[in-house]
């Protein structure tokens, strides 16, 4: 018997047929697609001869052994080492001159290239001599088993393959057959990797989301569709960049445009892609869903989806014909770490959906447009929607040679009056307390450490006390089980009171408030902060309904380019006391974003640079890990503080000492809900590790009001 995995069992026969069952779901779910895409007709049995012979190489008897001492059975006699790649040795068994007469010497090149790093090694081939002895000595005499194993009659090894085994040749951008190289190597890695997890490769849709999303729009909202929606029902085939107002539903216009397609839908904060997955799922009833980023699984598992494990495994295997995704999770492609085909190929048969790329930093956008331009070379689509859109994105795509069809769409309802002051936000506590009688007031600053400040000076304020006002704080340092609740709180608040929040409502709550009292910030941010405000209500009073103060901002010069801060100051100064139309606000950000105005700004220098670097990136020079870093402005560490520690001590032992996997995973999932992310070099000083891998002990004060006090020791075991 030959060993594929010892956990669990299996043998090389079952993997492969594991494996080739994915291939024929693939090329029979889009296979027409990605041969267009790659356009030589003997793709599909390139690829059926790359996952066959993918693992042939785990015959070997040092291979074999491992597994079995694994298994704790008797081992087999050998002289060698296990010391050689496996996938170094499968494209031993290729039949050379049979390759090399049907698909040509470059062809059976690149089928070594595929099979041979379908698992990526550092590793180089430096014995020649030794490597040589263990094909014709150990493989050749094994030779009989794969015979025996699979019904087929494999005489004689080949070394002819050895010299492609070598980073040095491999297959890059530029090279003739790349594309091909690309999509080979990179559906070899998801038809073997979901092979690995007992998942199917590509689950099939019952029907479209495009379809069930016009059904939910015409007879559960018993409405038509919007301009925006009609816009992409004709340029389905096609690339978009539109920008929308809020409100005019740009979420079901991108699943209207994603047709019956394989397809990825992007945001920028999680909680929003956990409540468009909510909406997906129960609202619009489309089922084959998937949900990928970093805490999915607490998600699924906690809002009590059945079998959401399995669903989270799918999701992880990019199985589903729809995809809700963090850009950390798909857009490391772009810096080519080793294995990024993987993502390229699916992504080249695949639509994607980039929501609010206006919310990024300049380096992530960077990575997203040329990932954008990397997909669309390769035949993928795209669809760019915003509510505000920098002229530098637009631009770089046309001078990049990229076609796409732009359209505005802007709602006619004046929904925001603004006061810009000159005193400083604290200055006015009398005046937001005053709102707050007979308003729901939303507070936004730009830091945790503003946004602390100011909740403890308005909850000490003898007028809150005596009006009996209720006043609330949130932002991300709070533990999820509090943050969770805050989050609900706020989006269903019903009663006149204060929230006081940083810049994670811009984005990922739906929240519809009556007065907004805001630091400046950037002008984008700025808008998306408004957005929070009369979301989808006319405003027709002579009072402003939103309060803009620029005197001691927070946050400028870290959190926000200081600038562009300076800009935004000048331009938004100008529409003191107006009623802003959604046009205003668009071409605000789209001057204050334009290469001319940014000139000598930080801003471009981080976008320019990014785009420099990712230009002269090196193939296979980074592994996923660095890749994924690139993508993430800060150094998170999950952390518990340390009195929920000390109170949750029975919890953290039952989780130490629980043998069954199951409830194992329950109580990680209890214990995740007392964490945190936070930066760590804010609370480097303060951590000591768990015996939970990942997670760290803060001996910081914390409590549910106010969240982690930052600097505040309070245990001297730290």
């Amino acid at each position: 018997m030959i060993y594929a995995k010892s956990d669990p069992v299996e043998t090389l026969r079952e993997h492969t047929d594991r494996v080739m069952d994915n291939y024929y779901k693939i090329k029979s779910t889009y296979g027409e697609k990605i041969q267009n895409i790659v356009g030589d007709e003997n793709f599909w049995d390139m690829l059926e001869i790359a996952c066959f012979y993918h693992d042939f190489g785990k015959i070997y008897t040092p291979f074999q052994n491992e597994i079995r001492k694994r298994l704790k059975m008797e081992l087999l006699e050998t002289d060698f080492k296990n010391d050689i790649p496996h996938g170094y040795l499968s494209p031993a068994f290729l039949n050379y001159k049979d390759i090399c007469s049907k698909y040509g010497k470059d062809k059976y090149a690149i089928l070594v290239q595929v099979i041979g790093f379908h698992h990526e090694r550092d590793r180089e081939i430096e014995d020649l001599n030794k490597f040589q002895k263990v094909l014709q000595q150990d493989l050749m005499k094994n030779i009989d088993k794969l015979n025996s194993e699979f019904g087929i009659k494999l005489n004689k090894i080949s070394i002819k393959y050895i010299s492609y085994i070598n980073q040095l040749v491999r297959v890059k951008e530029g090279d003739r057959d790349y594309k091909k190289y690309v999509m080979l190597k990179g559906l070899l890695h998801r038809i073997d990797h979901s092979a690995s997890a007992h998942a199917n490769v590509e689950i099939e849709a019952s029907s479209s989301i495009a379809d069930k999303t016009m059904e939910y729009i015409t007879r559960k909202k018993n409405s038509k569709l919007r301009s925006p929606q009609n816009f992409v029902l004709d340029n389905r085939d096609k690339n978009i960049v539109m920008i929308a107002s809020t409100g005019m539903g740009k979420t079901e216009s991108a699943l209207i445009w994603i047709g019956g397609e394989k397809a990825f839908f992007t945001l920028p904060v999680r909680v929003s892609i956990n409540a468009i997955y909510k909406r997906i799922f129960d609202e619009i009833e489309f089922k084959e869903v998937g949900l990928l980023h970093s805490t999915s699984f607490d998600f699924l598992y906690t809002e009590g989806y059945n079998d959401s494990f399995e669903k989270y495994e799918i999701s992880r295997q990019l199985s589903y014909p729809l995809s809700l995704s963090t850009i950390d999770q798909l857009f490391t492609f772009p810096f080519k770490f080793k294995g990024y085909e993987k993502l390229y190929a699916t992504l080249a048969y695949s639509k994607v959906v980039i929501d609010e790329i206006q919310a990024y930093s300049p380096k992530i956008a960077a990575v997203i447009l040329k990932g954008l331009e990397m997909i669309t070379r390769m035949g993928g689509r795209f669809m760019i929607m915003t509510a505000t859109l920098p002229r530098i994105f637009k631009e770089y795509l046309k001078q990049h040679g990229i076609d796409f069809e732009f359209a505005c769409f802007y709602s006619d309802i004046k929904r925001h009056r603004i006061s810009i002051r000159e005193a400083r936000l604290d200055e006015e506590i009398g005046l937001i307390i005053e709102k707050a009688k007979e308003n729901k007031v939303l507070v936004i600053v730009n830091t945790v450490k503003k946004a602390v400040e100011l909740y403890s000076t308005i909850i000490n304020a003898k007028l809150v006390k005596e009006g009996n006002i209720d006043v609330n704080l949130l932002h991300s340092l709070f533990i999820q089980r509090d943050r969770f609740e805050k989050e609900s709180r706020i989006k269903n608040y019903d009663q006149n009171g204060i929230w006081i929040t940083t810049q994670i409502v811009e984005a990922s709550l739906d929240i519809d408030y009556d007065v907004l009292f805001t630091e400046l910030s950037t002008l984008d941010s700025l808008f998306q902060r408004m957005g929070r405000c009369y979301r989808k209500r006319e405003y027709i009073l002579e009072e402003p309904n939103i309060y803009v103060y620029y005197n001691d901002s927070s946050g400028i010069g870290n959190v926000y380019d200081k600038e562009i801060f300076e800009i935004s100051l000048m331009k938004i100064k100008e529409y003191d006391g107006c009623l802003l139309d959604e046009k205003q606000k668009v071409d605000m950000v789209d001057e204050i974003y334009s290469r001319e105005t940014l000139r000598g700004t930080n801003y471009l220098k981080e976008f320019d640079d990014a785009l420099k670097f990712l230009d002269a990136v090196f193939d296979y020079d980074l592994d996923k890990r660095d890749a994924q870093r690139q993508l993430r402005d800060i150094a998170n560490v999950k952390v518990i503080p340390i009195e929920e520690y000390e109170r949750n001590m029975d919890l953290i032992e039952d989780y130490l000492n629980e043998k069954d996997l199951s409830k194992k995973h329950e109580k990680l999932l209890e214990i995740k809900q007392l964490t945190m992310d936070v930066s760590f070099y804010r609370v480097k000083d303060y951590l000591v590790p768990t015996r939970i891998n990942g997670i760290f002990i803060v001996g910081l004060k914390y409590d549910d009001k106010v969240g982690l006090y930052i600097g505040e020791r309070i245990s001297n075991v730290i």
